[in-house]
This record gives C-alpha cells, structure tokens and sequence, in this order.
C-alpha cells in the first residue's frame, strides 16, 4: 500500500485508502508497456490482478488505477457476462470516479477534461485528445513534442529510434511513412515523438 502511494497524488490517499480496503486485489506496479497503460486480469482460484505501469504522472497512475477497479466492480457483479468497455463498465467507472473529480485532486485543465470525459468514458483515456494533452502537462519531456506539431514532410523517430515522414493528415490521425521499409503507419495525434 506504502509503495502505491508514492505514485498517486497525496491529495488522493485518503479517499484510495477507503476504497482500496473495501477491495480483495492485488495491484501491482509493473515496468512501462508501450500498449496499455494497467489492466485488470483474474485466474480462477487465485485473487484478482491490477497492474499499471509505473511511467505514469500521477494523475494519470490515478485515472488508470480507477478504470481497473471499475473493471473490478463489473466482475465481482457480473463475472465474465459483460462487454469490457459496455455500460456496467461505464456506469462503474463514474461512480468510482466521481468522488475523486475535485480540484484538490486534479488540477485544472485535467479536473474539468475528465469531468467532460465521464459524460461518456471511452476505453481508452488515450481517445480523448483534449483529456491526454491535459495530462501529458504533467509528463516529463525529453526533447518529444507531439506529432500534430509536426509539419508535413517532416522526419521524426519514435522511442525505439525507428525513422518517419510524416505525409498527411486522415480524419484524425496522422499517415507516417515509415523510412526504412516504405510502409505507411497511422498515428494519434497525441504521439511524441522525436524530430530529426
């Protein structure tokens, strides 16, 4: 409990410790993964599991912590007879979150694009472009900026040090090709990357 504490906003521990002691999970604080930020996952005969990633802002580590548990909530009411992300989740989701939505906890602008953000939770945080560059204020930079800052024909790599162009804007992501292999890729408009 100590070691997810020191990952969440202090603001924020009172109210986790409530909730956290209701709960029979185990959470645990994993490396960065590229392709999700946590996720909830249960084994038969053994306790149920969070893990997130421990590269988070803490606002963001929070907002992830919440979508899990609310994953948690569904399962303990419906087992595996619900749609991941349908409306049990979503109905969940704003109750866990609801009581954290302050701006003791969140800071302005994250507190009022997560309020706009609840009206109708998507799967992903990372789908609401006003909510991620909220939090990304938060982030630490090393030299990224994000693709949509990017000109067209511009060169850039990514974190694996892979090499793009960037040709042209879709309806909302962006078509990149990718250097080496002629390939063309899609990204989020959010994605940092790094200019060349």
């Amino acid at each position: 409990m100590e070691l997810l504490f020191n990952y969440l906003p202090k603001s924020a521990h009172p109210q986790i410790d409530v909730l956290l002691k209701e709960l029979n999970i185990d959470i645990r604080i994993t490396k960065e993964r590229l392709t999700k930020h946590g996720d909830f996952r249960f084994y038969p005969n053994k306790k149920p599991i969070i893990t997130i990633n421990q590269s988070l802002n803490p606002y963001r580590f929070l907002i992830t912590l919440l979508h899990e548990l609310a994953h948690f909530k569904v399962f303990q009411n419906y087992k595996n007879g619900m749609k991941p992300h349908g409306k049990e989740w979503k109905r969940a989701y704003r109750e866990i979150v609801f009581p954290f939505l302050t701006p003791e906890i969140f800071p302005n602008p994250i507190c009022s694009s997560l309020a706009r953000h609840m009206i109708n939770p998507k799967a992903s945080t990372d789908r609401d472009f006003e909510l991620v560059m909220a939090l990304k204020a938060f982030d630490d930079q090393q030299g990224q900026i994000h693709i949509y800052e990017l000109q067209e024909g511009a060169v850039f790599q990514i974190h694996n040090g892979r090499r793009f162009v960037k040709i042209k804007k879709r309806r909302k992501r962006y078509e990149c090709k990718e250097i080496s292999s002629g390939r063309i890729y899609i990204f989020s408009p959010h994605t940092e990357v790094f200019p060349e």
